[in-house]
This record gives C-alpha cells, sequence and structure tokens, in this order.
C-alpha cells in the first residue's frame, strides 16, 4: 500500500537545518583549514620547545686534539681577546692585576640569581657568555643580569662544537641568539665565545676558519687565562686556587652559572673576589678591560692621556671623577653591548613570546597526556572487566553452556506484532535487499518504508516487491527525523523498530531486539550494528571499530546504565516512550543520541540487545566516510550541549547527567581530541629523543589495544583474521578520526550548524549470509 502525506500549504517552509545549509557549507572549508592549523602550530610549538632543549638538530660532537700548524703562531702565544680589525688578527692581554670574571652556559633561573647577588653585593661587573636557547627561556634573568651593570656575550644558540658546523648553521646561531638578546634585554652583542674552548693556545685548524669568520662579522671572540674547573665541583678552596692567576698577572677567569648544582661556585665567587680585592686587584668587564687597553696604548702613543680604570667598580673611576666619570666607566664596561632597535627588537620579542608559549603549552600538555593516557588505560580494563560481565550475564545457560544462578530472561516472550520503520532516501541500490530480509524475520511485523522525498525510484522499488505486509509513505524531503516521525505515526503497533534504509536484518534480529521490553521498565534497545562491506581496506578499519568501539561500550554503558547511543542501523522503542520525549528531533544531526538521552532523562532505562544483528552499509571511500563521522560526532556534541541539564537533575536523569555525559565527553570529545598529541609525542621522540623507546612504548599501547579488540571479536564471535589490519587503523584510520573529530569541535565552537548529508550506496551488503564472509 502506497500513502502520500500531504503537505500543508502551497510549499513547506524550510526546516532549521535547512535554512543553515548554505551557511554551513560556506563555512567549512575555512574550518577544516582552522584545525589543520591548529594543528601545525601545536607540531610548531613541539618543535621550538624540542630546538630549545636541543633535542631537534643537536650535534654532540666535540673535537679534540686535532693539528694547528694552520694556526699563526703570535695567535696562539697571543692573549685571550681575538679581534680581526681590518681583517688583520690580533690578539690582547687584560692588564696586570686586573680580573675580568665570565661565566659561560647560563642563564639558569636557580644559579644566575645567585651569581649576580653576590656580584652586586661586592660592587663587581662580569661579563655573561650566555646559550640562546636559555635565553629565551629565562629572558627575566638577562634582563636583570644587563640592568645590573653586566654585560652579555654569546655561546651560541644550541651550545655546539661550531668547527663541525657550516657557515650558515654558524651564522643561524649568531642570529638566533641575538633575537633571544633582543627580546629578552632589548640588546645585542659583538663578544663571542665558542662552546668547549678554553686558552688561545688551543685553537686549531678546524676552529681557526671560525674565528675568521667571526672576526669578518665583527665579532671579538675570547678565550680564557684562568679556568677555576668549577664544573668538577672539586671544593670552594680548590675552585678559589685555580682561578687565581699566578705572579700578578691579569687574567680572564672561566666559571659557571649553569650546568648543573653551582652551589660551590656561589660559595667560592664571593671568597674569590674579597682575596682578589685584597690582592690589590680590580675586577672588570671584557669590554672595561678592552677600553683600558685602547687608553694605555693611545697614551703610548702620544693621543691622549692614560685615565682611571673604566668598567669597574672595584678600583678608580674615569679620568674626571664624579657621576659623569662614573657613567662613563659603566658605559665603557658594557661597550661589546648595543641597544636593539627596529625589525630586530620586534622579531627577539615575538622569539621570546613564542618561547614562552613552547614553554608552557607542552609541559602542560606532557602532563595532560598522562592523565589522558591514565583515562584511556583505565577505560580498557573498565571495559573488559564490564564487557565480560555484561556477556557471562546475557549469556548465562543460554544454548549448552550451564551458569550459576539460572538461566538470563528479561522476562515472558515478546510475541506481539512489532512496526519497523524504514527510512528512505535514494535508496534505490539498497532498499529491495533492505526489504527482502525483513521478509524473512521470524517475528510477526510490519513494514512502513518512509521515502523523504526520493528523487530515484526507491518508492517505486519497494511498492513493486509486492510485500503485503509493507507500506510506503512518500513524503516531500524533510529529513531523516521526520521521516521516523512520520512512520511512528502510522505505526499500528506499541513497539517499534527504527532501521536505516541500507540495512538488511537477520532473521530473528527483530524477535530478539524485542525480547527486553519484556521489563516494563526498558523503554529502548540498541541492537548490534555490523559492517557488511568488510573487505576492503576501509570497510576492515570500520568493522574492527564497530565491533571494539561500539559494541564493546554498548556492554558497559548498558551495565552503568547509561547507554547514550541507540544506532540509527537497528533500534527499538515503545511507541508510547518515543511520543512522550518529543519524538525524533531536528534540533541536533545525530538524532538517535539525541533521543537515546531524551528517553534517560524521561525515567526509561536503555539495553544492548547483543543478538539482534543487522549489517549495514558502510561509507566505501574516505570522503563518505568523513562526512558521515563529521556529521555523527558533531551531532553527539549538539545532543550533549542540548541535555546539559541533565548535570544537576535528580533521579534517572541526574543519573545519565552525572556517569554518562562524563564518560561520552571524556571518552567519546576529550580524549579523540587529544589522542593526536600522544601520536605527534610519540613521533616527536622517535625522531629526536629515543627511537627504540618510543617505538616500545607504541608497541605496548598497541598490544593493549589488540587484546581488548580480539576479547571483543570473540564475544562477538567473530573471525580474527581482520585484527591484522588493526596497526595499519592506528597509522591511518585513527588519525583520520580525530582530524574529523578536532574538524567538528571547531565548528561547534565557531557555532556552526550542518546539513544533513546523504551518503553514495552500492546496495552490495545484500544478505546477512553473504556480509558474513
Amino acid at each position: 500500500m502506497t500513502t502520500t502525506t500531504p503537505t500543508r500549504g502551497r510549499r513547506r517552509a524550510p526546516s532549521k537545518l535547512e535554512r543553515a545549509a548554505g551557511k554551513a557549507a560556506a563555512l567549512q572549508k575555512p574550518r577544516v583549514i582552522l584545525a589543520l592549523t591548529l594543528l601545525l602550530a601545536l607540531i610548531s610549538v613541539m618543535l621550538l620547545d624540542g630546538y630549545l632543549r636541543s633535542e631537534i638538530g643537536n650535534d654532540a660532537r666535540v673535537r679534540d686534539g686535532a693539528a694547528y700548524d694552520k694556526v699563526p703562531q703570535k695567535i696562539l702565544d697571543g692573549g685571550p681577546i681575538l679581534t680581526f680589525a681590518d681583517g688583520v688578527a690580533k690578539t690582547q692581554s687584560v692588564p696586570k692585576k686586573t680580573i675580568v670574571l665570565t661565566f659561560d652556559d647560563g642563564p639558569t633561573p636557580d644559579w644566575t640569581p645567585q651569581v649576580l647577588k653576590v656580584l652586586e653585593k661586592n660592587d663587581v661587573d662580569a661579563t655573561f657568555f650566555v646559550v640562546g636557547s636559555m635565553v629565551s627561556r629565562y629572558p627575566d634573568v638577562v634582563k636583570k643580569l644587563v640592568n645590573q651593570g653586566n654585560e652579555v656575550g654569546i655561546h651560541t644558540f644550541t651550545h655546539v662544537d661550531l668547527s663541525y658546523q657550516s657557515t650558515a648553521r654558524l651564522q643561524r646561531e649568531l642570529k638566533q641568539t641575538q633575537l633571544a638578546l633582543a627580546g629578552a634585554a632589548g640588546v645585542q652583542t659583538t663578544l663571542f665565545r665558542a662552546p668547549y674552548s678554553s686558552e688561545i693556545s688551543a685553537v686549531d685548524n678546524y676552529s681557526w676558519p671560525v674565528y675568521k669568520e667571526l672576526g669578518g662579522l665583527g665579532y671579538t671572540s675570547v678565550f680564557v687565562d684562568t679556568d677555576s674547573d668549577d664544573w668538577k665541583k672539586p671544593g670552594v678552596s680548590k675552585i678559589v686556587q685555580w682561578a687565581t692567576p699566578k705572579k700578578n698577572e691579569g687574567a680572564i677567569v672561566l666559571m659557571h652559572d649553569a650546568g648543573g648544582d653551582r652551589s660551590q661556585t656561589v660559595e667560592a665567587l664571593d671568597t674569590y673576589i674579597k682575596k682578589m680585592k685584597a690582592k690589590g686587584y680590580t675586577f672588570t668587564t671584557v669590554s672595561g678591560a678592552q677600553a683600558e687597553l685602547n687608553r694605555a696604548a693611545a697614551a703610548r702613543d702620544g693621543s691622549g692621556a692614560a685615565a682611571g680604570r673604566g668598567g669597574s667598580r672595584s678600583g678608580d673611576t674615569a679620568a674626571g671623577g664624579g657621576p659623569a666619570g662614573e657613567a662613563l666607566a659603566n658605559a665603557e664596561a658594557q661597550s661589546g653591548q648595543r641597544r636593539a632597535t627596529g625589525a630586530t627588537l620586534y622579531e627577539g620579542k615575538a622569539l621570546v613570546y613564542a618561547v614562552a608559549v613552547a614553554e608552557w603549552v607542552v609541559p602542560a600538555l606532557s602532563w595532560f597526556l598522562v592523565v589522558v593516557g591514565v583515562a584511556v588505560m583505565g577505560r580498557f580494563a573498565m571495559m573488559l572487566v564490564l564487557a565480560r560481565r555484561h556477556h557471562r550475564q546475557r549469556n548465562r545457560n543460554r544454548g549448552r553452556r550451564g551458569g550459576r544462578g539460572g538461566k538470563f530472561s528479561w522476562g515472558p516472550t515478546v510475541t506481539r506484532p512489532v512496526s519497523v520503520i524504514v527510512p528512505a532516501y535514494n535508496e534505490k541500490e539498497c532498499i529491495a535487499n533492505t526489504l527482502r530480509s525483513l521478509a524473512k524475520s521470524t517475528h510477526p511485523i510490519e513494514i512502513i518504508v518512509v521515502d523523504d522525498g526520493s528523487e530515484d525510484d526507491t518508492s517505486e522499488i519497494a511498492a513493486s516487491l509486492g510485500m503485503p505486509n509493507v507500506r510506503v509513505i512518500r513524503q516531500e524531503n524533510a529529513g531523516k527525523p521526520a521521516a521516523l516521525n512520520n512512520g511512528v505515526r502510522h505505526a499500528r503497533h506499541d513497539l517499534v523498530v527504527m532501521m536505516d534504509g541500507d540495512t538488511v536484518f537477520e532473521p530473528d534480529a527483530v524477535h530478539q531486539l524485542v525480547q527486553p521490553f519484556a521489563d516494563p521498565e526498558i523503554g529502548a534497545v540498541a541492537g548490534n550494528a555490523k559492517v557488511g562491506n568488510r573487505d576492503t581496506v576501509i570497510g576492515a578499519w570500520q568493522h574492527i571499530e564497530y565491533v571494539m568501539g561500539f559494541n564493546l561500550d554498548r556492554r558497559m554503558y548498558d551495565l552503568l546504565r547509561c547507554m547514550p547511543t541507540i544506532p540509527g542501523a537497528i533500534g527499538a522503542f515503545r511507541r508510547d516512550a518515543v511520543l512522550e520525549v518529543g519524538g525524533m528531533s531536528e534540533d541536533t544531526l545525530a538524532e538517535d543520541t539525541d533521543i537515546t538521552i531524551a528517553m534517560h532523562r524521561a525515567g526509561w532505562r536503555v539495553v544492548y540487545q547483543e543478538h539482534a544483528k543487522a549489517w549495514t552499509e558502510a561509507p566505501g571511500s574516505l570522503k563518505q566516510l568523513w562526512s558521515q563521522r563529521y556529521r555523527w560526532s558533531y551531532g553527539t556534541m549538539q545532543a550533549l550541549w542540548k541535555h546539559r541539564k541533565s548535570l544537576t537533575d535528580k533521579g534517572p536523569s541526574g543519573r545519565f547527567g552525572r556517569v554518562g555525559m562524563p564518560l561520552v565527553v571524556l571518552f567519546q570529545i576529550v580524549t579523540p581530541v587529544f589522542a593526536p598529541l600522544i601520536d605527534v609525542f610519540t613521533a616527536y621522540s622517535m625522531i629526536f629523543v629515543d627511537f627504540r623507546a618510543a617505538l616500545l612504548a607504541w608497541l605496548a599501547v598497541l598490544a593493549v589495544q589488540l587484546i581488548c579488540a580480539a576479547y571483543a571479536f570473540r564475544l562477538d564471535g567473530e573471525k580474527y583474521r581482520y585484527l591484522a589490519m588493526l596497526p595499519l587503523q592506528q597509522l591511518a584510520y585513527r588519525q583520520m578520526m580525530y582530524l574529523v573529530l578536532i574538524h567538528s569541535c571547531v565548528t561547534a565552537l565557531t557555532g556552526g550548524r550542518l546539513r544533513w548529508q546523504k551518503l553514495k550506496r552500492t546496495g552490495e551488503v545484500g544478505t546477512p549470509a553473504g556480509a558474513s564472509r
């Protein structure tokens, strides 16, 4: 029998989804781009953080024992300050009884401030050769250092041996450190000390070209006269002894304000300064020493008069004395620095801000991922325990097995007729197979096909089959919820089964599906949907997902009495319960999730019937799969938001709100949204940190998932051969699902709406027997 639902008026008003269709279509591409941009930004932040921590691009090679025959002897015998004025190499030594304190490898928030406190207490300035990555991470320390009157020099950005690096890498190390200094303290510097360098006599044939390159760029390379070897932690007295110059000579002294515990250095520094002052030594910076040497040279040449020592706060002030002379001395002490201006200043600030973001985001995400990882493992454990309990409970004494507690039963066998509603829109490829499978039903049924304005021969094919218990109702295209509601209104029986137009039922599916209604508390039943077209790669991936993700989850939710979704492919309802909650709503794109939550809130119990099996045609292409899952995930978010008040409700509604909703949000939204981070961190660790450890961790997680999947397949009686696709599913399919969910979250946050998206069908799911290959 064919019935046409009349329309009201000349033209039906568009639904809310249809009104939003144009706007949604225009916004989808930008949202995809935004979702991908967010993921790219995260990866960029991780790479930046890894670069700062020398996990990326790190070269730990250190050259030792190389020949030095190509280095001029006068350089090897010269002083620790190397310049290349007009391209000519020249060295200088610190004046007698003058100490230039230098600190390498900092700054650090732990030890540099303590060093600065000692220097300020003793009215001494020093030169700090800073590592650019540390500067960008601790800009406040550098700013305090400079404002206190100390000067800074470059110690590269990543602390690499430059004799192994290319010219491009050298220039990059210099530029990045200059930007870090500009962003942190608003300065740039011309002073440089190479990592792993010591006395100038150690310059070899490999490092000499590097210093010439640095000189050509205008840098002054600074070596040491006296190494305190404080990094060896020999004790305070040894540090003081080793840092003391011989025979009243001037010296550039090396200490460290980073690289581990520097408590001995801090204690020794105070003792050392007092000791050397008592011997008549003065302290200055590298620039201060250079200024004094230049004044002495000028005096010898007769071009000026020697003035008092510059660049020191622990000796004579500059000529003329007073505030002006002290200001001149301080200016000379920092003359190797210049104020950063223009683009360099703003680029430096941008670098510091980016590093600050990375320094906050990456550790926070790391801890969050630990929480997510624990939650995921906990979920797996909970699923296994509850799924086993559910299976044992529902299959107690079923078939040949006996069990404790007697045979499980929902109550008296339900035999009364059932109305089966089949909403159909352009289902000409599938509708015949769907109806023929229903014709084999072992349970008395009436079949209501609601043709939702199909543009093909769907209704004609349904009518042409000549099945006496089939009614075809035609309506203008209004969407699946409207079609289902129309079917419910025309249903003659108090129990209704809802399915998709591409789904094939097993002969006993309806009978099994309605048995839980023997319990008057049960208002709806979720069936066991299976992928029929599982012999393709995409189909096999979805088959694993259906068995493991959907059906194993439903067993858990059933026992917890918070089933979130009755699948559209196979679900049963009390007709009165559907009408009580207002029918299928058009407020969301996940009308199945929406009505399931509404049933919970109305006080009805929703259960899972594993023995009611139906075979559905899953999307056959990635594009169709994206469209379907995008709609599912976005619709789920809509439904959860719509029913958010259940969080504060009492009774059954409150139970779902405080048990079911948090579980759905955590495991279907939050965890999957952040799950890509686990993969990104894993890939990052494999490439830049420890490949073996990261690979073992990934394989361990895969093994846990494989165990869960194998158990789910065992419960559903599925063949294990499809599990061979699980590793590839984790590498490819799962990433796509992550992007879909992120895309949905972006759509939800930007207030977008989606229209119903029809999938292309092939009709390849014919009968259950054919589908279970």
